[in-house]
């Protein structure tokens, strides 16, 4: 499945504000990645048409399958990664930033095989 890195990144957004808050409208998506209200609503219409979010008559964004799906595995690797790079001594700001550099790009092997060692490691307490 091919995506964009922008797509993958609203889907993303939607999964941690439905987490935090129960619904998500798209002003929500503007205040988290600081876009402009027209860019995301930009943005929401690809993704409606992509079948990626449904939209509700009140303006609910909700995932569909296939969106939920991209956005746990973005948001998994997401956490992971900002995780070992704090444990490796990175700054917290600066390691949920490289994060979502890591996180578009990194080939899903790899992805496992890191996630592998990170929990291995931190099992063992070698990691914090």
């Amino acid at each position: 499945m091919q995506i964009h890195e922008s797509a993958e990144d609203y889907l993303e957004a939607i999964l941690k504000i439905q987490e935090q808050k129960g619904n998500v409208r798209s002003i929500d998506i503007v205040n988290e990645l600081n876009y402009s209200k027209p860019s995301i609503s930009i943005a929401m219409k690809k993704l409606r048409e992509n079948g990626y979010i449904e939209m509700d008559n009140n303006g609910l964004i909700t995932l569909n399958p296939s969106g939920r799906e991209i956005a746990e595995r973005i948001y998994e690797r997401h956490k992971l990664l900002s995780s070992l790079l704090c444990s490796l001594g990175v700054d917290k700001n600066r390691a949920q930033e490289e994060a979502c550099k890591i996180e578009h790009d990194i080939d899903d092997d790899t992805f496992r095989r890191i996630k592998e060692y990170y929990h291995a490691h931190v099992d063992e307490g070698v990691l914090n």
